[in-house]
């Protein structure tokens, strides 16, 4: 529950007045995006690891929740109150795999959500876009090989797929930036 009304509190913090446009109704159901968004993430990590034979968990972390906590209040965000926690005898590809499928399942979104965004009258273009855009962004956060990042598992697994998810979310990251609030 704290991890979501954190998560809540970074999608709020985003200034996305444009699309807001005073109405409450579009700041609640961004609230709901953000943290579906962020949701299916972790999910999907827990899935692929379930399917692999792998125990696999949602924990909030302290220093994740602390960063989250703080980065509402900052330009920069950090979303990471916590994460899916995998045990068992796992190799590389595996855990590879099972890192990939968070970044992934976003990747998926912010494209569906894109041209969503294209096919729908100004308004909601900018809705769908901007929560399209969030998507892509925690993808390519996510995917960058450093500590604890999605990243470096996959980096560590497949640098091909690396470079690849990695690009291709960088890059969606730049266009709906540059569409949405450029």
């Amino acid at each position: 529950m704290l991890a979501t009304i954190l998560v809540v509190g970074v999608g709020l913090s985003l200034d996305f007045g444009s699309i807001a446009n005073g109405s409450y109704l579009v700041v609640a159901l961004s609230a709901v995006a953000f943290t579906a968004s962020f949701l299916a993430h972790e999910i999907a990590h827990k899935i692929v690891a379930q399917k692999h034979g792998l125990w696999a968990e949602f924990r909030l972390t302290f220093m994740g929740a602390i960063l989250t906590a703080i980065s509402i209040a900052l330009p920069f965000k950090f979303i990471s109150p916590g994460a899916v926690m995998v045990a068992g005898t796992v190799d590389r590809k595996t855990m590879g795999k099972t890192a990939m499928a968070g970044p992934a399942t976003n990747i998926v979104l912010a494209t569906i959500l894109s041209a969503a965004a294209a096919a729908l009258p100004n308004q909601t273009f900018s809705f769908f876009g901007v929560i399209a855009w969030f998507n892509a962004w925690i993808a390519a956060i996510n995917l960058i090989p450093f500590g604890i990042f999605d990243g470096m598992k996959v980096f560590l697994w497949n640098k091909g797929v690396w470079v690849l998810t990695f690009v291709m979310s960088a890059a969606l990251t730049i266009v709906l930036t540059i569409t949405f609030f450029g």
